[in-house]
Formats: structure tokens, sequence, C-alpha cells
């Protein structure tokens, strides 16, 4: 089934604007703004939803107010009322274990340790696409992962997602226009890894 719903993963409220774990939240945010489209609660799913299109296509763009924990009470709730299966939603987020900045597309698998994706498998299914955009490791190894995720981007990380996100929006158009299939053969590229090492070793 062709993609109809894009959801951004994040936590709602000023307090988490702009942390690592609110990627998904910024890419939507951006793409909504590039599609010149407003967000509007619906208190039905806990969710603020933008309509938009996309190749002539209309899409929802989603950013669950549930909290991260919480996402799949929100996104099974928007599903249900629309009558759609899993395989019609894909989900942007942050992975730890991609290098800082990368993109992934992939259908199924793990919640790869991401306690959003973890609810959305147990409440919704599992044929959704995962989107996922990397924020690497540690900037400490001795920090706490929970401190990682939630603290805010740094100079050097907020540079290499801004260098990225016009990148990350054409994907998202890519997949809606030509499918899961064709958009992973393009998107899962891995970049020239020299470039990767350079910016990572420009960091605060």
């Amino acid at each position: 089934m062709a993609i109809s719903v894009i959801a951004g993963l994040g936590n709602p409220g000023a307090a988490y604007h702009h942390t690592r774990h609110n990627i998904g939240f910024q890419v939507v945010d951006v793409l909504a703004e590039h599609l010149r489209a407003t967000w509007q609660r619906e208190q039905r799913c806990k969710a603020l939803v933008a309509n938009v299109r996309i190749a002539g296509q209309p899409i929802h763009l989603l950013k669950p107010q549930t909290y991260m924990n919480a996402s799949g009470a929100s996104l099974a709730a928007f599903l249900r009322f629309y009558k759609l299966p899993d395989s019609a939603l894909a989900v942007v987020y942050d992975e730890i274990n991609l290098d800082r900045g990368r993109l992934k597309l992939s259908i199924g698998g793990s919640d790869g340790g991401h306690n959003g994706i973890a609810d959305i498998m147990r409440r919704v299914g599992n044929e959704f696409l995962r989107y996922r955009i990397g924020l690497g490791t540690k900037t400490h190894p001795e920090m706490d992962l929970k401190d990682y995720v939630l603290g805010r981007f740094n100079a050097a990380e907020k540079a290499i997602i801004e260098s990225q996100i016009n990148h990350y929006i054409k994907g998202l158009e890519l997949l809606v226009r030509q499918g899961p299939v064709l958009a992973m053969n393009h998107l899962n590229i891995r970049p020239n890894r020299k470039k990767a090492n350079e910016s990572d070793s420009n960091e605060e």
C-alpha cells in the first residue's frame, strides 16, 4: 500500500524543543513549512496533524503529543479512524546506531532499543516504514544515554543536521512518489566515510 501517513516522533513541549530525540518532529516541521501547511490539533488521536499533497497524493503529517514512549497510542488511534493499515505509515525518528546525520529507510525489524518504536510495534504492528536519522555515538562515553538523547545538539552536530535537512525532506518526497523499494535503493547509500570522520573531528 502507498504511504499516506508520515509521522515524526518526539516529545511535546518547549523543554524538548531541538533535542536529539526530537529530530522526527524537526523533520516533519520543515516538511510542513516547505509545503506551506499548518498544524491542527486532533484530539481524537492526541496529535498535531497537517494535511498536504506530495506528487498529487494526499498525505497526513503527524506529531504525536503523547510523549515518545506512548507514540503508538496516538498513531493507532489515527490509523483506526482512517481505516489505514500499518504499511501506510512512515515514521521519522532518531537512531543512535547510525552515523551522525545518516539517513536509512527500512521496513519492519526490531525496535533497536527505541521506546517510541517499541510502543508503535506493540499497538500498531510491524509493517510500517522506519525513516531513521542517525545521532551517532554519545559525545562522551560516560554520558547516560537518556541524557544524551534528551540533550540538545551541540554546534557541530547542529551543522551536520542542518546540512542534511533538505536531503531528509527530498527523501520523504521520493518515498511518496516512487514507493519504498526504489526509495531505499536511492537513500540507503553509505556516505563517504572520510567526510563523515572529518565532520566528527570538528565537534565541540
